[in-house]
């Protein structure tokens, strides 16, 4: 979709970014992620509307209370409930129940992420002692030490089973 660059219903990048009072890269990385699509001009510059402003704007201070952007995408998923009088829309039940299935998720997966992650560093560990014990070996065969010498050194440092 595109639109003219001169009309009063969407504002250039740099505006919009003023206004919020963030960059031009945080707006291109909120587009990139999906949370807002801004129309496009003849020349192809991103234009932003009303609605992206007050979408962006609620991303914001979503941010500012700590939720994290994965999280802060998967709320702007989900259908809201018409606001109380004076009010803001808010989440439904329904809504906050699929949040809390779809961010319990992501949660298990990370938590097995971080369990290989622990693994393979045990194992790097294991292996970065085991070159550092081949190493010394060297550098002591290399400092003129007799074969028995360093090797009966290399037994002592040996690491229990």
């Amino acid at each position: 979709m595109t639109t003219d660059a001169t009309s009063p219903k969407t504002i250039t990048v740099r505006d919009a970014a003023a206004r919020l009072g963030v960059t031009p890269r945080t707006l291109k990385y909120y587009e990139e992620l999906g949370i807002v699509v801004p129309v496009r001009s003849e020349g192809g510059y991103r234009l932003y509307e009303a609605a992206d402003l007050g979408k962006l704007a609620r991303v914001l201070r979503m941010r500012s209370l700590g939720f994290s952007l994965t999280t802060i995408t998967a709320m702007l998923q989900q259908p809201m409930e018409a606001p109380a009088e004076g009010g803001r829309p808010r989440l439904s039940n329904a809504s906050l129940k699929t949040l809390r299935e779809t961010l319990g998720e992501q949660l298990a997966t990370l938590d097995a992420r971080v369990a290989q992650v622990r693994r393979e560093l045990k194992e790097a560990a294991a292996l970065q002692a085991q070159l550092r014990r081949d190493l010394d070996y060297v550098e002591r065969r290399l400092a003129g030490e007799p074969v028995e010498e360093a090797l009966e050194q290399r037994r002592k440092e040996r690491p229990a089973p």
